[in-house]
């Protein structure tokens, strides 16, 4: 099995409270994914809208031509105002494993995300990953830098 890497940083004009508290909530997740992924989040986030270790969280995504499917996440590792982990349970990977890791700056945070992920299917799934899969990723993190950017603006420095 082939495993990707995929790491981002960006820096952002606001708090590590504001951060954390947009951030390890489920329900923001969608404010932040392409629409035209429909991503919804299934799960029941009235006990808690904020990520703790344990906690599943299940989704609806439709990430190749508008067919959807279930995807399961939980959160396995969590320290409050530094990082969280959420790993994939069931869906369309092999293997998830996304880490979210946040620290204080002048004016602002730092919020780097480490993506670890596979394909399955061998062969046919490292040909996926470089003919599609692979821009898909990269596509929606550029997403995300941007929707991310037009919330809360341009960290300047």
């Amino acid at each position: 099995m082939k495993i990707y890497v995929l790491k981002t940083e960006q820096a952002i004009p606001i708090t590590l409270d504001e951060a954390w508290e947009f951030f390890s909530s489920p329900l923001n997740l969608a404010k932040i994914t392409p629409v035209d992924m429909s991503f919804v989040v299934t799960s029941d986030q009235t006990t808690s809208t904020k990520v703790y270790a344990g906690m599943i969280i299940t989704y609806k995504i439709a990430p190749l031509l508008g067919i959807k499917m279930d995807w399961m996440t939980e959160i396995t590792h969590v320290v409050e105002k530094q990082y969280f982990v959420d790993e994939q349970r069931f869906g369309p990977y092999a293997l998830w494993h996304h880490q979210h890791h946040f620290k204080e700056i002048a004016g602002g945070v730092i919020m780097n995300d480490i993506l670890h992920y596979a394909i399955p299917y061998g062969v046919i799934g490292r040909l996926s990953n470089s003919v599609f899969v692979g821009n898909k990723v990269k596509q929606i993190f550029a997403f995300r830098e941007k929707a991310i950017e037009r919330m809360f603006g341009v960290y300047k420095g």
